[in-house]
């Protein structure tokens, strides 16, 4: 899995708009299930769960900031 946008997400890119872009290179390129891949890099200790649940929540945030915009 392609951690760019993980690692967008964890503050290693800076700014709002830097990680729509992350985010849109991410999607464009992005195969396979997500949740399973994601499960993999946990198991595997590639993330740990604190950097995991720190990338949840700036989604989230980023999600509320998109969807304010339309």
């Amino acid at each position: 899995m392609n951690s760019s946008l993980f690692n967008a997400l964890n503050g290693t890119q800076k700014g709002p708009m830097n990680i729509v872009q992350q985010f849109m290179q991410f999607k464009k390129n992005f195969k396979g299930n997500p949740q399973q891949q994601i499960q993999q890099m946990l198991n595997s200790g590639k993330v740990s769960q604190a950097q995991y649940n720190a990338a949840v929540q700036k989604a989230q945030m980023l999600q509320k900031m998109l969807s304010g915009m339309q």
